[in-house]
């Protein structure tokens, strides 16, 4: 007997409202809803290293440094996710008017991790590479 495996693909803004209902992070890729692995101590030190030194080195410039929990929209790939650190120059452009997804950073970091390294090295940086900003 031959098992069928249904494999569900949701629009942006379906991924959205879930996203608001949902007790944890999920990447959106193409229709489809991807858990977020969750952080660790270390790579939670290391991203508030870095957050901390760029709001430092760019204080009085017209930059914005966000960690964490701002989401990213790159159209072309139809992809929202969450990288670890952005830097915005002047204003963030945000998406449909909301205040937590943005299309324009100047810089992107990823702490890599041993189950994340090859996605964050690869498809990712490409999906990024996407953005004129960046």
């Amino acid at each position: 007997m031959t098992s069928i495996v249904k494999q569900c693909y949701y629009t942006p803004e379906e991924y959205l409202t879930q996203e608001e209902l949902s007790d944890f992070r999920n990447e959106y890729i193409d229709g489809e809803i991807i858990p977020m692995t969750g952080g660790t101590q270390n790579h939670n030190e290391i991203a508030g290293n870095f957050y901390t030194s760029l709001k430092v080195a760019l204080r009085g410039q017209n930059y914005k440094v966000y960690i964490t929990d701002l989401r990213l929209w790159i159209p072309n790939y139809r992809v929202y996710t969450y990288p670890d650190i952005m830097v915005i120059k002047g204003q963030p452009i945000l998406v449909e008017n909301r205040q937590d997804n943005v299309t324009n950073p100047t810089l992107i970091i990823e702490i890599l991790s041993k189950s994340t390294k090859n996605y964050d090295q690869g498809d990712k940086f490409d999906y990024y590479s996407s953005l004129s900003t960046f």
